[in-house]
């Protein structure tokens, strides 16, 4: 009999790596309210929610890095990593600081209390972030060509055998 246990499923991979993911997301919250209640005073709300949103996502891409997506990636240079998940995540970007934006907006509470619209930010832009993330960040192996790359991010397939061009 062998010690050796199972390999887990693809679908269980990807549930532990989105629990990861949130748990590494919740700590990338806590660096970004904190990185912008330390600026705020110095650089003023708006300026300080953009660079914040830089510090955690650094500080993200390093823990997801070393440990939600650990040995996926690896076969390039981290600095091109790191600027691919900022790239990757600008989906993410763009629905995180549009939320906490518009929600200073609506709301004058959410700009005296900026950690409410970061929370809400933090929560839109999670699962955009994870599934690129996932997809074109931290794949197992690299793309053989800029278009399979492409097609990564898009989730193209290449037709199955039974498919023709009529169809």
């Amino acid at each position: 009999m062998s010690n050796a246990s199972p390999s887990p499923s693809a679908a269980t991979t990807k549930l532990i790596r989105l629990i990861k993911f949130g748990m590494v997301g919740s700590l990338g919250f806590l660096w970004d309210s904190g990185t912008v209640y330390a600026l705020r005073p110095l650089i003023g709300l708006t300026a300080a929610t953009l660079v914040a949103y830089f510090v955690a996502a650094t500080l993200n891409w390093v823990f997801n890095r070393i440990w939600t997506f650990k040995g996926a990636g690896h076969h390039e240079h981290p600095v091109l990593q790191w600027l691919r998940f900022l790239s990757a995540n600008s989906l993410g970007f763009f629905l995180n600081r549009g939320t906490v934006y518009l929600l200073f907006y609506i709301f004058p509470f959410c700009m005296q209390h900026p950690i409410i619209a970061l929370a809400a930010g933090a929560g839109a832009g999670m699962l955009a972030n994870f599934s690129m993330s996932q997809k074109i960040v931290f794949r197992e192996k690299p793309p053989a060509s800029a278009l399979e790359l492409a097609e990564m991010s898009v989730e193209i397939s290449p037709p199955t055998p039974h498919q023709t061009s009529d169809t």
